[in-house]
């Protein structure tokens, strides 16, 4: 009698989309290799199956990495795949697996090409893969005019808050009267009243109104719904796209080649509030990301002390146990990690306003023999010097060495001198041009009169003197006479006056 082993047989199949009819068919699927194993007298070991995944990038596909891990296990003898085009889009991932699977000595077979691994010549798989991954790109042009086509016509987003969407209907929104009210209410907090996004999720969350999908608002949501174009009826479409369709990546467009279109039924916002909104987050946002600040001046320190190792502001934190005790720390470290910053440093409040006011103490004193160095340094470098030249006038003699520069250069083109001439007398009328220019950039930014020194000079000093004879500390009047307090990992604190800036021109 004629013993028959059975082979041990595993199946892979795929749908690149979660929709119903599709999966419908990845059923289907499971069921042939079922019958097939079966008819053939086979052991189906298992179904590897990938739902709602693309072909053309095997690092996404979860079931098929396992296929190919499970196939060092020794756990089946061949490979079944109902399709080339079901295995891989992409030649050269198609390539490398059906070659590992074939130094394994499994055989893949695909069934409706009739091909195998081992029994066929790896040249017409190629040309089949080949094909299946030209499929594939068509799909994805296909996809993308359509996408292009939809864009043009104004298609509509899928979820926003502020609107219902009809099921199918792809170009029109319904506006959500009490949704569309909350977004009136962010805009109005915001341009309006001055609170933050943050304030504003909090508030919102406090009075129990939840997102579309029913989740607590933050910061992040807030100010995506005040960048929304659509709530002054703008629909964009065309931001990115699909750069490579084998790899998935995209590219974002400039804003020209972004696809508009204007619906005024779908206005919420007035033009004028969206835009004043704009400005805002522009402005507070160059201020976070330029000095790593958040827009506060609610304490005492607020803004004005920073990190000398991340650049970050400060943070005030307050303890009380039997009493209030107020210090500040780095919010980089504590924000990031203390792995980002090493700065440890905790600076006591009490103890800062005490250096301050010995600071400013020193400065009031000395104020009359200060300001006499400072003028006397003014003379020295810039009264003897300039005060008999004008700007126009070194405007004038800028002009007239260029123009002499230009001539030699045209005397070298027409052969009338030699490159050693021209080199030796473009050399000494480069470095006159280069002392005019300087000369003339004084004038423009740095230079002040003597008169308007005094008087920078005599407002710090009456900023410092206010504070004193107060005794009072606040922000605002700290922001006065401070650009910034540096403090380092090693606990050393730098205040730098206004009028530091001023006295270091001149002395």
């Amino acid at each position: 009698m004629i013993r028959v082993v059975k082979i041990n047989i595993a199946a892979y199949c795929r749908v690149s989309t979660e929709k119903e009819d599709q999966l419908n068919s990845l059923e289907t699927q499971k069921q042939f290799f079922t019958e097939y194993a079966n008819h053939n007298n086979h052991n189906l070991v298992k179904i590897y199956a990938d739902e709602g995944i693309s072909g053309t990038k095997i690092k996404n596909r979860k079931e098929f990495l396992k296929l190919m891990k499970d196939s060092h296990q020794n756990l089946f003898d061949m490979v079944v795949v109902k399709d080339i085009s079901r295995f891989a889009r992409n030649t050269v991932d198609f390539l490398q697996s059906i070659r590992t699977l074939k130094s394994l000595n499994i055989e893949t077979v695909f069934l409706t090409a009739n091909q195998t691994v081992l029994g066929n010549s790896e040249f017409i798989l190629t040309v089949f893969s080949a094909l299946a991954q030209e499929e594939s790109a068509n799909t994805s042009k296909r996809i993308k005019f359509g996408k292009k086509m939809n864009a043009k016509k104004g298609r509509v987003p899928n979820f926003v808050y502020g609107y219902d969407k009809t099921i199918g209907d792809y170009f029109n929104l319904n506006i959500n009267e009490k949704e569309s009210e909350v977004v009136k209410k962010i805009f109005n907090m915001y341009v309006i009243e001055g609170i933050g996004a943050n304030k504003i999720a909090n508030k919102l969350n406090e009075n129990k109104l939840n997102t579309k999908r029913g989740c607590l608002w933050t910061q992040h949501t807030i100010t995506r719904i005040l960048k929304n174009r659509i709530y002054i009826g703008e629909i964009i479409n065309g931001k990115q796209s699909i750069k490579d369709f084998l790899t998935g990546d995209r590219e974002t467009h400039e804003e020209e080649d972004w696809i508009k279109i204007y619906n005024e039924n779908l206005a919420i916002i007035d033009h004028d509030i969206f835009y004043k909104a704009q400005d805002i987050l522009e402005n507070r946002n160059k201020i976070f990301n330029i000095t790593k600040e958040r827009n506060s001046n609610k304490h005492l320190f607020s803004k004005l002390i920073k990190c000398t190792y991340c650049n970050y502001s400060f943070r005030r934190i307050c303890k009380t146990y039997k009493n209030t005790h107020i210090y500040w720390t780095c919010s980089g470290r504590n924000q990031n990690g203390t792995g980002s910053c090493p700065n440890k440093t905790i600076i006591h409040e009490e103890d800062l306003i005490v250096d301050i006011t010995s600071g400013i103490t020193s400065i009031v004193k000395d104020k009359d023999l200060i300001k006499r160095k400072m003028m006397k340094k003014y003379d020295q470098l810039y009264a003897s010097k300039l005060q008999s030249t004008s700007q126009i006038d070194l405007k004038n003699e800028l002009n007239k060495l260029n123009k002499r520069r230009q001539k030699l250069i045209n005397m070298y083109d027409d052969d009338l001198i030699s490159r050693d001439e021209l080199k030796e007398k473009m050399g000494a009328i480069n470095t006159e041009i280069q002392i005019k220019e300087s000369e003339i950039k004084l004038l423009e930014s740095e230079i002040i009169s003597k008169e308007e020194l005094s008087k920078v000079f005599d407002s710090c000093i009456e900023d410092m003197e206010n504070i004193l004879n107060s005794k009072v500390y606040t922000n605002e009047k700290l922001k006065k006479i401070i650009d910034v307090i540096y403090v380092d990992e090693n606990t050393l604190v730098k205040i730098n006056y206004h009028i530091y800036n001023l006295i270091k021109k001149f002395i």
